[in-house]
Parts: C-alpha cells; sequence; structure tokens
C-alpha cells in the first residue's frame, strides 16, 4: 500500500471536500438553549452559553483529523476557543488530573485526556469548520476537537468539561476496545480482547467465531476456509495471505482488518463494517459486500471478477484512487453499469 509520509501510518486522504459520518448520529432532542457547564469532581464553577463562549475571544487553528477508520482530512480551519483559554476565565491557573468531555447523547457519551496533554496538544472547543457553523450531524453546535489524536477523542455535542483527579474512560476505550492513548503515529487504535490460548485455538478449530470478539487477532496465512464470523467483532484482524474462501463476514466488524494476499473467493461481506480494512492484492472473485460500510477501505490490486459484487452507491465513499481503480476493475470484468444499480439497496 502506498502511504503519505505527512500522514500516520496506514491513513488514507478522505476524498476531496467529503467528511465521513462516522460513529454516533445524533444528539439528545432538546429544546433547552445550549450551554456548557465546567465541573470539578460534580463541582460547577463555570457555565456559558453559546454567545458567551463566542465573547471570550475565537482562535482559528488549522488541524488534521485522523480517524480511526483510517480516513485523515489534513489543514482544516476550526474555529473556537482554547480549553487553556477557558480554564484560566473560570480561575483554573494550573489544575492537574483528567480532562473528561461529556456529550449531550442519551447515553451521555464521553472521552477523556490527561489534561496536561489535552493543554500541551491545545485541545479546543470548536463551533465552525472551514469558515462554516458545525452542522449537528458532525457534533455542531459545539464540539471538542483534540489534534495529534484520533478522532474518537474530539467528542460531538459537548455540553459538559469534568475535570477529575482519576481518568474515566469513555464508551469506545471501555466498552468497545479502543486504544485510550489515541496516538495515530504509534497506531494506538484498538486493544486486543483477553482471550486464552486454549479459546484462540477453539476458535481455529471450529471456524465458528459468530458473534465472538476477537479484537487484533493474528491469524495471517492460515487456512481457515468457510470460516463462519456472522456478527463477529474483528477490529484490527490480520488475515494477511490467509485463505478464506467461502468464509461469512455479513454483519461483521472487520475494520481497519488486513486482508492483503488473502483468499476471499466467494467470501460475504453484506451489511458488514469494514472500514478502513486492506484488501491489496486479495482474490475478491464472487465476494459480495452489498450492503458494507467502505470508508477508508483500499483494494488496489485486488482480483475482480463478473461475480463480485458492490452496491453503486458504496464506490462513493471511498476515496478517489480506489474509487477509480474498483470502477475500472469492475468494467474490466464485465458488470454493466446497469446492473451495479440495480444491486443499490433501496432507500
Amino acid at each position: 500500500m502506498t502511504t503519505d509520509p505527512d500522514l500516520p501510518p496506514r491513513q488514507r486522504l478522505a476524498a476531496v471536500g467529503k467528511w465521513p459520518l462516522v460513529g454516533e448520529r445524533e444528539r439528545l432532542p432538546s429544546d433547552e438553549p445550549w450551554r456548557l457547564t465546567l465541573a470539578i469532581e460534580n463541582r460547577e464553577v463555570g457555565i456559558w452559553t453559546l454567545d458567551g463562549l463566542r465573547r471570550l475571544g475565537a482562535e482559528t487553528r488549522s488541524v488534521d483529523f485522523h480517524c480511526v477508520t483510517r480516513w485523515s482530512r489534513t489543514d482544516v480551519r476550526v474555529t473556537g476557543i482554547r480549553l487553556e483559554r477557558l480554564l484560566a476565565e473560570a480561575g483554573l491557573s494550573s489544575p492537574t488530573g483528567f480532562v473528561s468531555w461529556v456529550a449531550r447523547t442519551a447515553r451521555r457519551h464521553s472521552s477523556s485526556l490527561p489534561l496536561a496533554e489535552a493543554l500541551r496538544l491545545g485541545a479546543m472547543l470548536a463551533w465552525e469548520v472551514d469558515g462554516q457553523p458545525l452542522t449537528p450531524e458532525h457534533g455542531g453546535p459545539l464540539r471538542s476537537v483534540v489534534p495529534g489524536k484520533y478522532f474518537f477523542k474530539s467528542v460531538k455535542w459537548v455540553e459538559r468539561i469534568d475535570l477529575l483527579a482519576n481518568d474515566r474512560m469513555g464508551y469506545w476505550e471501555a466498552e468497545a476496545g479502543y486504544h485510550n492513548g489515541a496516538d495515530p503515529w504509534q497506531e494506538e487504535r484498538y486493544v486486543a480482547g483477553g482471550l486464552s490460548r486454549e479459546q484462540l485455538r477453539g476458535l481455529l478449530t471450529t471456524r465458528d467465531w459468530s458473534g465472538r470478539e476477537v479484537l487484533s487477532l493474528v491469524a495471517e496465512g492460515r487456512d481457515l476456509a468457510g470460516l463462519i464470523a456472522r456478527r463477529a467483532l474483528l477490529r484490527n484482524a490480520n488475515f494477511r495471505g490467509a485463505n478464506l474462501a467461502g468464509a461469512d463476514f455479513e454483519g461483521a466488524n472487520v475494520s481497519n482488518a488486513c486482508f492483503a494476499g488473502a483468499s476471499l473467493r466467494g467470501a460475504g461481506f453484506q451489511n458488514a463494517d469494514v472500514e478502513g480494512a486492506e484488501f491489496e492484492g486479495t482474490d475478491l472473485s464472487g465476494a459480495d459486500f452489498r450492503g458494507a460500510s467502505l470508508f477508508g477501505a483500499t483494494f488496489t490490486g485486488a482480483t475482480i471478477n463478473r461475480g463480485t459484487r458492490f452496491d453503486a452507491r458504496q464506490l462513493e465513499a471511498l476515496a478517489e484512487a480506489e474509487r477509480a481503480f474498483l470502477a475500472e476493475a469492475l468494467q474490466r470484468a464485465g458488470v454493466p453499469d446497469d446492473e451495479a444499480k440495480k444491486d443499490r439497496p433501496s432507500d
């Protein structure tokens, strides 16, 4: 895979003008005016309206976004106020511990960082991106932006900031296996699931992983033909060079998994999450990706035949080079445009 030396490992630029929508989709409905509350161990020390925040002074910075699902946007102009400025406004000159951003969502999604690190990175509260108000689907009217971290550390719809003596990991870190460090240059994406050797041996023998959570699995070069992995959680798995002919990944999460050089002849990825997965040089003859989420996935050099299936709208989510490769490969394989359109799911 060709990499950009200006991007963290295994990241690809999103298509020009695209900001992929990932993570939570909507905030908690409320007629209450938006307010930001700052608290120390549940003791409120500051409350601001959106207009009040703007009156404190706006700053515009150029920031790179790096999503854990391998897409990046660079030189994004972000307007808002730095956390450091907000703390000073509340009279907090040298606080210590951790900062937790809390969202206005049904489960009050949050994410945390050591406070000293957040300040060093220039973490901020943002209300504009590229000169436009932040849209609701991307966290408007107010979200945190933490430069230098994977974007799951930048929380949408922030309505509260908690300063804590002890760390309080958020949902993605505590429940979904995301790495709490979130350093894109170190590829701190996921933490491996805690399987014993006996459990792993059993999975490799039975080849039925339906509904199992096996993060960061190393199965390089293994013969796993006919694997059943429906609705399994296999983020960051390494299947490089493996035989996965006829494997069933329907509804599975294989985001950031490596399938480079593997055989996936006749494999099914219907409605799966394959964001950021690598398929370079993979045999995808007869593989079915209809309904799968493809943001950040790479396919250059893969073998495609007439039986390979994608929805037409899926290609629109890919980076330009990947989209062009697949479109040309499908055309060479003899898949006509009207057949691709026929495969599109109904709205």
